[in-house]
C-alpha cells in the first residue's frame, strides 16, 4: 500500500495547455509584449490602412457605379459602358484586390511592429 501512495506523489503534473496567444509558455502571457505607445501606433496604422481601403471601395462601388453612372456611360470598357462594368464586375474585382492588398500590407506592418505570426 505504501508503494501505490508514493507512486501517486511522484507522478508528474500535466503541463498547462498553451492555446493561441499564450506564447507556448502557458499562463496566457505573450512572449512579445507590446508597450502601450507601440500598441497605439500599431492600431493607428491599422485603422488608417482600413480607412484608405474602404475609401477606395466606396469610390469604385458607389460613386463610379451609381452616382457617376450617367457620366461614365459614354466611356466604354471593352464593348460595354464603364458605369455598367463598375456596377457588374469592377466593384467585385476591386473588392477582392483590396482584400489581398490589406493582407499584404498588414503582413508588412506586423513584421515592422514585430507581431507577426
Amino acid at each position: 500500500m505504501a508503494k501505490s501512495s508514493s507512486a501517486q506523489k511522484t507522478a508528474p503534473k500535466p503541463a498547462p495547455a498553451g492555446g493561441k496567444g499564450s506564447g507556448g509558455k502557458g499562463g496566457g502571457k505573450p512572449t512579445n509584449p507590446m508597450d502601450a505607445a507601440k500598441a497605439k501606433a500599431y492600431w493607428r496604422r491599422n485603422i488608417t490602412i482600413i480607412g484608405i481601403l474602404l475609401t477606395i471601395w466606396f469610390v469604385v462601388s458607389y460613386l463610379f457605379a451609381i452616382l457617376f453612372a450617367n457620366i461614365l456611360y459614354g466611356f466604354p470598357i471593352g464593348q460595354i459602358p464603364a458605369s455598367f462594368w463598375f456596377a457588374q464586375q469592377g466593384a467585385i474585382i476591386v473588392f477582392v484586390l483590396l482584400i489581398f492588398s490589406y493582407c499584404w500590407i498588414m503582413d508588412r506592418v506586423d513584421k515592422e511592429f514585430d507581431v507577426q505570426e
